[in-house]
């Protein structure tokens, strides 16, 4: 194996495969490209080591802390973590988006992808969702598998990422959930609609089996169209949702947790409908409220030429009738962000990660 700067030969053999930098062209006489099907398993801690050395010259991680809700008795069963995060696809971050505080250096694929590695890392979800994905191939499936994931990605029919100059393909919505504590017991791609319209924005729904308890619960992750002036829209492809979602899980008998960038704030009709729908379900961050009831401040902060831009776009929704909220993780504080805000050398993406511990309901009559 080649050396690599200051890279293990380890990082080299793992992360440097799924590079298309000038770096690696370099070297491709020293690279093999096996399918990654074909190769072994990757200790997380190893993978999370060679993420920090690529990232040794830039600042620490931020510390998050996780929030204990649980109220009741103590489960027997371990948690559910669920991950979800828009990451921000490459093209746009490079070409579109626009990060006016944000260097350019700050972007590199090289370094943004080992970000996002060791936040995922850190975390360990057993579920993670993501939106904004166009490093899938190269990058996601082929290191998460080998991390015991099963994967799935859905691209939007039309992504913003082919515009941009040297993309690396579509951006979609992925959905990734480790084999060894659930199966598969069947996955839907759904191609939202609105106005009886098929649109550029899509979901994935999984119902997956627990290995733990035997019960069975729905996995959705999805991306809704963004920008002002788009409200009604993204309210029609949230009943489109709905409406699929009540389908896979036989009008709520299965539980359900949603994962998405909605682009909404809690005070959009979209936010509205999946509050009072009839699945019954409930965000899981507005747990982090004192009252329970409010949203947190921002998902998101960014500055673009347009100006500042501080939202609540990201939601963790479920089955509140079957499920339970054991924690969350605590968002980012301002001082954290600091003044430039996102992306930045500390923090990979516009948006910030939420991860959620779920439980199952003990009442026996939700057994599935």
């Amino acid at each position: 194996v080649c050396s690599m700067g200051n890279s293990t030969g380890r990082l080299y053999s793992v992360l440097a495969k799924t590079l298309s930098s000038g770096a690696v062209s370099q070297h491709q006489d020293c690279l093999k490209q096996p399918d990654s099907a074909q190769l072994g398993p990757i200790d997380p801690k190893d993978l999370l080591e060679e993420c920090q050395a690529v990232l040794q010259k830039r600042p620490p991680r931020f510390q998050r802390n996780f929030v204990n809700l649980k109220k009741i008795a103590a489960s027997n069963h371990r948690p559910i973590r669920v991950m979800q995060w828009n990451i921000l696809a490459q093209a746009l971050g490079e070409g579109k988006d626009n990060f006016v505080q944000c260097p350019m250096e700050a972007l590199k694929w090289e370094e943004r992808k080992c970000l996002i590695l060791e936040e995922i890392l850190a975390y360990k979800p057993d579920i993670l969702c993501l939106q904004e994905v166009d490093h899938y191939f190269d990058t996601f499936e082929p290191l998460l598998s080998r991390l015991g994931y099963q994967c799935t990605f859905f691209p939007k029919p039309w992504s913003p990422c082919l515009d941009v100059e040297q993309n690396n393909g579509p951006d979609g919505c992925a959905l990734f959930f480790l084999k060894d504590r659930f199966e598969l017991i069947n996955s839907t791609n759904i191609r939202l609609t609105a106005m009886k319209l098929k649109t550029n924005q899509v979901a994935i729904a999984q119902t997956l089996k627990c290995n733990e308890t035997g019960r069975l619960f729905c996995i959705a992750v999805t991306h809704l169209k963004a920008r002002t002036g788009w409200e009604r829209f993204r309210s029609a492809q949230g009943r489109d949702l709905l409406q699929n979602l009540k389908n896979i899980t036989q009008g709520a008998k299965i539980p359900l947790i949603i994962c998405g960038d909605f682009n909404a704030e809690p005070t959009e009709e979209v936010y509205r409908e999946f509050s009072n729908s009839s699945l019954n379900l409930n965000s899981a961050y507005k747990l982090l409220s004192p009252d329970g009831q409010s949203e947190p401040p921002y998902t998101t902060w960014k500055i673009r030429p347009s100006g500042e831009c501080r939202h609540t776009l990201d939601y963790i929704w479920y089955s509140q009738h079957a499920l339970n909220v054991n924690s969350v993780l605590g968002l980012l504080t301002e001082e954290q962000i600091g003044p430039n805000r996102l992306p930045s050398f500390n923090y990979p993406s516009d948006h910030l990660s939420l991860v959620c511990d779920f439980s199952f309901n003990q009442d026996p009559d939700r057994l599935l």
